[in-house]
């Protein structure tokens, strides 16, 4: 590092500046609403994860432990103590009372996660220490730490203990569907969650560029000299509106099996929530605290997770969330515009082409939606 606080490479690595700390803060404060939906219903089921915890033998939870302690490196003062010091930074932010093991393990994809029922634990591989500098590895913490403050470790364990105790009883009939069902839905909450952690990663490292590189590298690799930060965001913007509604049917059929959104959506998703009113008001230090959580409402934590879903598809430039908004408004023709989304891919009768005016030009659609506003 030079004698500026800058890299040699003109990123910015300056981990002894002051960040502000959220003391008591809620997970609430930067889940996503349907991620939050979700886990304040379950937080509310007295001992529902108090059982599990008690039929932890039948999960590989402790062997898992095990195999980390005797095949990996645990971050300490002695060992990684740069992880050491930004795992306990990012507990001191977040007010994390305990400060949970980190574990690095031999891998070459860039991979972190945070799993365990009793307590979590958080591992990270070689090729992701290896790929991010510190202010990127900074965000990546505060991602997991996030993920354990929330309970999304335990959580994540439950549903997938129930997953697999599905697949056991896939001999009955119609339990491939019931199991398909369960499998998406939990998906989606996983999809959902991993928002919510990159928020908390920027609560953590409090930059937002360095979070945007961090999210780059894990999808071109180290070579931010040939990549941009607004190229990368408008490739989100791209993936969104671009094509018709086949592409669209090909987005879900894409996305379905991922655990993990799309890394340039992710990227879009932060740098709007960094933009937002709510992430302001986290910083000027009003937030839920953890002492509330008991009073939160499922209902509604729901009421607002739909309208975040119904909000998402009224503004999404996808041309299926278009046409379900389209729908939902009362937009007549609706069979030509189907037809049309689909570029042509139905045959389009006479009655379906666009009605001429006396001169034989035609008529814009009485249901042409207005321009977007900059």
């Amino acid at each position: 590092m030079s004698e500026d606080g800058h890299e040699q490479n003109g990123h910015e690595n300056v981990p002894s500046r002051q960040r502000r700390r959220f003391p008591g803060i809620s997970s609430r404060a930067y889940e996503h609403p349907a991620d939050r939906s979700a886990l304040v219903a379950l937080r509310k089921l007295t001992g529902f994860d108090t059982v599990f915890k008690a039929l932890s033998g039948l999960l590989p939870e402790r062997s898992l432990r095990l195999l980390f302690l005797s095949d990996s490196v645990r971050v300490s003062d002695q060992q990684f103590s740069h992880l050491n010091d930004m795992l306990r930074d990012a507990c001191y932010i977040l007010d994390l009372e305990k400060v949970p093991p980190m574990y690095v393990t031999q891998d070459p994809q860039p991979n972190a996660m945070c799993i365990g029922l009793d307590e979590p634990i958080i591992v990270v591989t070689t090729g992701l220490v290896e790929l991010l500098d510190e202010e990127e590895m900074r965000a990546v913490v505060g991602h997991e730490v996030g993920h354990a403050l929330s309970g999304h470790s335990v959580y994540r364990t439950i549903l997938l203990f129930l997953t697999s105790l599905a697949l056991k009883v896939a001999w009955i009939p119609l339990g491939n569907l019931a199991i398909l069902a369960i499998v998406t839905a939990l998906r989606e909450w996983f999809r959902k969650s991993e928002l919510s952690a990159d928020r908390a990663g920027l609560l953590v490292g409090q930059d937002l560029r360095a979070s945007m590189r961090g999210l780059m590298k894990i999808a071109g690799g180290n070579h931010l000299h040939e990549m941009n930060v607004d190229a990368f965001l408008k490739q989100a913007e791209e993936f969104e509106s671009g094509g018709d509604l086949r592409d669209s049917v090909l987005k879900i059929l894409n996305v379905l099996p991922r655990s993990h959104p799309f890394t340039t959506v992710r990227a879009a998703e932060l740098k709007k929530w960094a933009e937002s009113r709510d992430y302001q008001r986290i910083m000027d230090g009003h937030y839920p605290r953890r002492s509330e959580d008991k009073d939160t409402s499922v209902t509604d934590s729901f009421r607002e997770s739909a309208a975040s879903y119904a909000s998402n598809v009224k503004s999404s430039k996808d041309p299926l969330m278009k046409l379900v908004s389209d729908i939902a408004g009362g937009a007549g023709d609706l069979g030509g515009r189907v037809r049309r989304g689909f570029g042509g891919f139905a045959t389009t009768s006479p009655q379906d082409e666009p009605t001429g005016s006396a001169n034989g030009t035609e008529q814009p659609p009485t249901d042409t939606p207005p321009r977007d506003e900059d």
